[in-house]
């Protein structure tokens, strides 16, 4: 059964401590952190300082994923901050080696990111440095996106790698995921399920949780 990683892009931001808090008691497994830049993606969420403003209030791992460029310039902020493990996009501007070093030497988990459009081929010798594969299935930068079916194949793609390679690398799916699509990931190979407005936008948030714990 997969892992549950709500994403605080959709959570209330006027009372995000008060989400965070109630969304951990719920059950989640860990926290997606959405940081993005306006120049890699076209929107602007939030940078270290309020991942470090929320850190005491939960021991849920924290999954910080950089929408950004030139990564290798902030992981130190995002790992004193209090990320557990700091995600960074193979397309993005800059040195992905660099940033998955710096995380490393930080003390954090590292990730590489790919884009529905980008080929998994371009993430594939990355594998075996990182401890995540996050799989986009939307295009990043707004939550409440469609679901890329076309996208998720690479999941399938991924868990090949992983298991004939015999490496420790999660698979992390994060786009448009609900209990329909999510049942897909799932069946792919996903380990782990960022949902966001699935989860944050239910009458029942606890519900919505175990409802993606149970695919």
């Amino acid at each position: 059964m997969p892992k549950v990683s709500p994403s605080l892009l959709s959570a209330d931001f006027a009372n995000l401590g008060r989400d965070v808090v109630e969304i951990t008691e719920m059950g989640a497994d860990y926290l997606h952190i959405d940081v993005m830049d306006g120049s890699f993606v076209p929107n602007i969420t939030i940078g270290p300082g309020v991942i470090k403003s929320i850190r005491h209030l939960t021991r849920t791992p924290f999954i910080t994923h950089l929408m950004i460029d030139n990564p290798e310039r902030m992981v130190e902020g995002f790992a004193s901050a209090g990320s557990d493990f700091i995600t960074v996009h193979v397309e993005a501007k800059g040195d992905v080696g660099e940033s998955i070093k710096r995380i490393r030497q930080s003390g954090k988990k590292a990730g590489i990111a790919v884009n529905p459009p980008t080929p998994l081929g371009k993430i594939e010798s990355y594998l075996p440095l990182v401890d995540i594969v996050l799989i986009m299935t939307v295009n990043p930068g707004w939550a409440g996106q469609k679901f890329i079916p076309e996208a998720a194949r690479k999941i399938a793609g991924a868990r090949k790698i992983i298991d004939e390679e015999s490496l420790s690398t999660l698979i992390e799916v994060d786009g448009g995921i609900n209990e329909e699509t999510g049942a897909v990931c799932a069946k792919l190979g996903a380990d782990i399920l960022a949902a966001g407005s699935s989860i944050f936008s239910a009458k029942d948030r606890r519900k919505a949780i175990e409802g993606l714990k149970g695919l």
